[in-house]
């Protein structure tokens, strides 16, 4: 089947156009009511990050859950990590997540978690857009669903990714976390200093309008420049939704998501609980591969995604996996990717092993990698099967070969095809990326570099 709404992470788009509207909402809330949770007395739990249309959304799924007869718990902002494990811990059917990620803004979107905290199947997902199809009927008025909110909501995940945490106590560290004005703004900050550290928080002004606007993982000049002004030993960089996390040393570099997955693993590995390859995307860094094998680690690519990532590992009996753009996932700690979680892993390699962040990566040495991103509106697959970029793909695999990667592929999130180029020599590597978005763009009308 054909899905019409679900893309690589849920149901994403511009708010008040379709399918972001008040009217779809309801009938999407109504429609997974009917698949997720059939059982008399079924409850759903619905969070959101700080985007002001999340209280529209939240509104209208309440309601269609309410005329499917589903019992609604809001916890209001918090991340999507939150809302899985809050699934799980109060033995809810479905967790939802109203929240459009590390986009601006003016975009939302609604995830799905299953009753174990995972994301929904492939199959799952084919069934409610079969619902979608039909005519919302509203069951009797005594058997409508209500809807409550969960005060301790906050209390009880601090609690978790505390417990999380394995290692010694941070007192006596100083370090700086960017919230992104997103939903780990109150936590994310609670979390560390619980443990004891000594925090400086920036993006933690939310206002509705300002998510992922000049901060966090995405936009990471103010965090370097705050890790210098107070004098940190390094800096966290949390997305809008809290499920991404990257990282600044305290000279200012950064730590993307390879990075952070080598450190974990290579951590895992010392302690003698690593299981299982570490798993990547086709994005991950050749460097990255390279410094697991001299650990004697495993390690395998998946398609680009977390939803991947996990399936590899579930399949393969892995724990640690990971995007390159932050999304790292910690099986034996979390059943999706978390951002706090992933921090505190980070957290624990240093002091147990009382080195710093750039000691620890010395033995990852990263390949030049450059990603060039071709905007358009419109269907990617025609672009990409056109002669000249069939051609200009090839000729570029052929120039580098052993020697580097290419990668050409549509988003899964957002419009644009991504253009990516790996290779030894960092100017051969600019050259070549940018000649064959270049053709992309030229294939595509309307196309621009972004």
């Amino acid at each position: 089947m054909s899905r019409r709404y679900f893309g690589t992470d849920g149901i994403r788009g511009r708010v008040g156009e379709a399918p972001m509207t008040p009217e779809f909402a309801l009938k999407l809330g109504w429609a997974a009511g009917r698949v997720l949770a059939k059982t008399p007395g079924a409850k759903v739990l619905v969070g959101k990050d700080t985007r002001r249309s999340g209280y529209m959304f939240e509104s209208a799924l309440e309601a269609g859950f309410a005329a499917a007869g589903i019992e609604t718990y809001l916890t209001g902002p918090l991340p999507t990590p939150a809302i899985a494990y809050l699934t799980r811990a109060l033995r809810a059917q479905a967790g939802v997540v109203i929240s459009a990620s590390h986009n601006p803004h003016f975009d939302n979107g609604v995830k799905f978690f299953s009753s174990d905290g995972d994301k929904l199947s492939d199959d799952i997902e084919e069934e409610i857009e079969l619902e979608l199809a039909r005519e919302l009927v509203c069951v009797p008025s005594e058997q409508l669903g209500r809807a409550r909110r969960i005060e301790d909501a906050q209390g009880r995940y601090i609690e978790y990714c505390k417990g999380t945490y394995a290692g010694r106590s941070l007192r006596g560290m100083r370090m700086v976390i960017d919230c992104a004005n997103g939903a780990a703004y109150r936590v994310a900050p609670a979390v560390l200093a619980e443990l004891g550290a000594e925090v400086i928080v920036i993006g933690d002004r939310p206002n509705g309008l300002n998510i992922n606007d000049g901060y966090g993982s995405t936009q990471l000049q103010p965090l370097r420049d705050a890790v210098k002004l107070h004098g940190a030993q390094l800096g966290i960089a949390l997305d809008g939704d809290g499920d991404r996390c990257l990282m600044v040393t305290a000279d200012g570099r950064t730590l993307d998501g390879d990075e952070i997955l080598y450190v974990i693993a290579a951590h895992r590995l010392a302690q003698g609980a690593l299981v299982g390859p570490v798993v990547g995307t086709v994005m991950s860094n050749l460097g990255l591969e390279h410094a697991l094998h001299a650990l004697g680690i495993a390690f395998e690519r998946a398609a680009v995604g977390d939803r991947h990532v996990l399936e590899r590992l579930k399949a393969r009996g892995g724990i640690i996996g990971g995007e390159t753009s932050g999304h790292t996932l910690c099986l034996d700690r979390a059943s999706t990717g978390d951002g706090i979680v992933t921090a505190l892993q980070v957290l624990d390699a240093v002091r147990v092993s009382g080195q710093t962040l750039d000691v620890l990566l010395k033995a990852l040495i990263k390949f030049p990698q450059v990603l060039v991103n071709v905007r358009f509106r419109g269907d990617s697959a025609p672009v990409l099967e056109t002669a000249a970029v069939r051609q200009a793909l090839a000729a570029t695999e052929k120039l580098l070969a052993g020697r580097g990667r290419v990668l050409l592929r549509a988003s899964g999130t957002e419009p644009l095809i991504r253009v990516m180029v790996e290779a030894e020599d960092a100017a051969e590597t600019q050259h070549s990326a940018h000649a064959l978005a270049e053709v992309v763009r030229s294939a595509a009308p309307g196309a621009e570099i972004a």
